[in-house]
């Protein structure tokens, strides 16, 4: 079963989503599980996992709505504030909802580079565990020193890197960031998505040789055990269609065996996410 980690879907609010911004028109508009069905159809993949991408309960619940409705919507990676002081109240709410599957923060987006250390944030991390919950790790390459310390203080918590923490691959900006993943993939519980790449390369003239030296320091240092594959769509679609997303994947574990590239398209993401 070939399984899709990571995909979105979104009422579409030019306010709440203003990081859609004009560069990005081809996604101004909703997307819908009836927008993705097909694509999915088309491209020989059973099922997905739905990610949040706005940060509000409203948004988690839409989630887990479109996921009761659709079968092939195997899971959710919703949001909740992990801060919050009655946080095991609120997972032991979302717990009872078999579909959700863990959360996400948009780490990205916080002006402290050390915001996934905070106290309080550390606190909901490790109220996650007893749920079962997984956490999805969005960052920037910036951002990875502090994400070494944050993999080491939650050494049984089942974490995963969202698009391979977003490398400047337009730019080739491999040195730095290859060290960081290096560290990182040196804890057993830290799975990373193949996922998001196209959206950090040259929108217009990206070229698959140009995600290889990333591809192979991340299945390098994680082991094909450890890499989910991952659309990003509906956002994947400002530089690329989806055949050519999972091209660049396929292409690059064509190589291995089948029972790796198996794990890589599917089963990793069926263990890791409890699907």
């Amino acid at each position: 079963m070939v399984i899709d980690a990571h995909q979105h879907f979104w009422q579409y609010d030019p306010v709440r989503d203003a990081w859609i911004d004009e560069s990005m028109e081809a996604i101004r508009r909703d997307f819908y599980p009836e927008d993705l069905a097909p694509v999915l159809a088309e491209n020989g993949v059973h099922g997905c996992v739905a990610v949040q991408a706005d940060q509000s309960a409203d948004e988690t619940a839409f989630l887990l709505a479109l996921a009761d409705k659709h079968d092939f919507i195997k899971g959710v990676v919703g949001w909740t504030d992990l801060r919050a002081e009655n946080i095991d109240e609120q997972l032991a709410q979302y717990a009872t909802h078999p579909k959700l599957k863990g959360f996400r923060h948009i780490v990205q987006g916080e002006p402290d580079n050390r915001f996934i250390l905070g106290e309080h944030f550390c606190r909901g991390i490790k109220a996650l565990a007893k749920h079962q919950f997984t956490y999805d790790i969005l960052v920037y390459p910036k951002q990875l020193p502090a994400v070494e310390e944050f993999v080491r203080q939650f050494p049984e918590q089942p974490l995963i890197i969202d698009h391979l923490a977003k490398p400047d691959i337009k730019a080739g900006e491999l040195d730095a960031w290859a060290a960081h993943m290096r560290r990182i993939a040196q804890s057993p519980n830290v799975y990373c998505k193949l996922s998001g790449m196209v959206t950090e390369a040259d929108w217009q003239q990206w070229e698959p040789a140009h995600f290889r030296p990333f591809l192979e320091v991340t299945l390098d240092a994680f082991g094909a055990n450890r890499l989910v594959y991952g659309s990003d769509w509906p956002v994947c679609l400002v530089a690329a269609r989806y055949h050519e997303v999972k091209g660049i994947v396929t292409d690059f574990i064509s190589t291995l065996s089948t029972s790796e590239q198996e794990q890589i398209m599917g089963g990793n993401a069926r263990s890791f996410y409890h699907l």
